[in-house]
């Protein structure tokens, strides 16, 4: 019995350093002892705070530093998505001919490595800020899908990034015509949905108001391309 016991101990005891040095910081990243704890408790929470304070905390930090951390594919995606925010309002204005080629590289390898919505929404934010023409057309119709993410704060960041982009341009038809176009599918698609809505919800209203610049520079004559379920929203 006495064997038994010792032996059950000894496991217990292995089992509970294991689970003891698991859970310590790694010490070599400098954010792990500050950040990682608090991280873990407010991730599934709060994701609109984590990605605030990190992009506050990386903002005094120098681009090719950014750079490197937008490459590394091993921090989590909250640091990943502030590095490249931090990059867009810091920095993407500074970067012409070669360098800015090989950012878009930096950018676009990025973003089809990672899964994670919220680096996606800011590297397709970025690269059509970078670089209008070529990425207007990619970008915005992606990021007029996520309005409809089951995360909040990938819908407001997306919501922010439409019009951020919208607003630094200059109301051309051709750009108009990729966000009516792209939004009147989406609407088609849910117009049985939409049949009973009489006040439309956050994100319906998101969607209306690009809707509503489109047609503003598009003309009126688009409202007859739209389902009768929106045309009593608008």
């Amino acid at each position: 019995m006495k064997k038994y016991l010792t032996s059950y101990l000894a496991i217990f005891f292995m089992f509970l350093c294991g689970q003891l040095l698991a859970a310590e910081p790694n010490s070599a990243d400098p954010d792990a002892t500050e950040n990682e704890a608090s991280e873990k408790s407010y991730t599934i929470f709060d994701d609109k705070m984590l990605l605030e304070g990190h992009t506050e905390k990386y903002r005094g930090l120098s681009k090719d530093i950014i750079l490197e951390m937008i490459k590394d594919e091993t921090i989590i995606s909250y640091k990943t998505a502030a590095a490249v925010r931090v990059f867009r309002e810091e920095y993407s204005r500074e970067v012409f001919s070669r360098e800015k080629r090989i950012i878009e590289k930096i950018l676009l390898r990025r973003l089809n490595q990672d899964n994670s919505a919220f680096v996606q929404v800011e590297i397709m934010h970025t690269l059509c800020l970078l670089d209008r023409y070529p990425y207007f057309d990619i970008t915005v119709p992606a990021l007029i899908q996520k309005l409809d993410h089951y995360n909040d704060t990938v819908n407001e960041m997306a919501f922010e990034a439409l019009n951020d982009i919208i607003e630094s341009g200059n109301n051309r038809t051709r750009e108009a015509r990729i966000v009516f176009n792209t939004l009147r599918k989406v609407l088609f698609l849910s117009r049985k949905r939409l049949a009973n809505v009489t006040e439309p919800g956050p994100r319906l209203t998101q969607k209306l108001r690009l809707l509503k610049w489109s047609i503003k520079i598009l003309g009126n004559q688009e409202l007859k391309r739209l389902p009768s379920e929106v045309l009593n929203l608008l």
